[in-house]
């Protein structure tokens, strides 16, 4: 009895196993050809079937202005939340695409609180500038503010 339990539940596995893919990956061409537009990467396409259109490219820089450490929230190219040194900054080159092109792309940088001199914590103060020119500025201080702009 136990004998076949332990056939059947091996067999069952093997079976899930193969039924689900679990054998090795093997690349799109083996076996398949190989031709030339199954080779070709994907192009971005709207829902419409049409290509997305960029917009122009900006260069994006946002900023964290304080001492110490702090904890810092931020979308640009990508978003991440992580704890800092202060001061931080982090560039990017960001093109609106689609849609972003009319409504913009958010850019945000949230920073969090820091020790000021007297050993209170205070929010840190945060910029955000595009192409070189400031955009948006917040001082830290006891009402901090995130940083947000939309760019097109």
């Amino acid at each position: 009895m136990r004998r076949t339990l332990t056939a059947t539940a091996f067999v069952l596995a093997v079976a899930l196993l193969t039924g689900c893919g679990g054998g090795e990956e093997k690349p799109a061409e083996a076996g398949k050809g190989g031709s030339p537009a199954a080779q070709e990467p994907a192009k971005p396409e709207a829902s419409g079937g049409d290509a997305v259109e960029e917009g122009d490219s900006h260069e994006v820089t946002i900023k964290v202005e304080g001492t110490g450490k702090s904890k810092v929230m931020y979308t640009l190219a990508d978003s991440d939340f992580a704890e800092v040194d202060l001061p931080w900054t982090k560039t990017a080159t960001i093109a609106p695409r689609g849609a972003e092109r009319e409504v913009g792309r958010l850019v945000l940088v949230t920073p969090g609180t820091m020790t000021a001199a007297d050993g209170m914590l205070v929010a840190a103060g945060c910029s955000i500038t595009v192409d070189g020119k400031t955009v948006v500025e917040h001082e830290g201080g006891k009402t901090g503010k995130p940083c947000s702009y939309k760019l097109k």
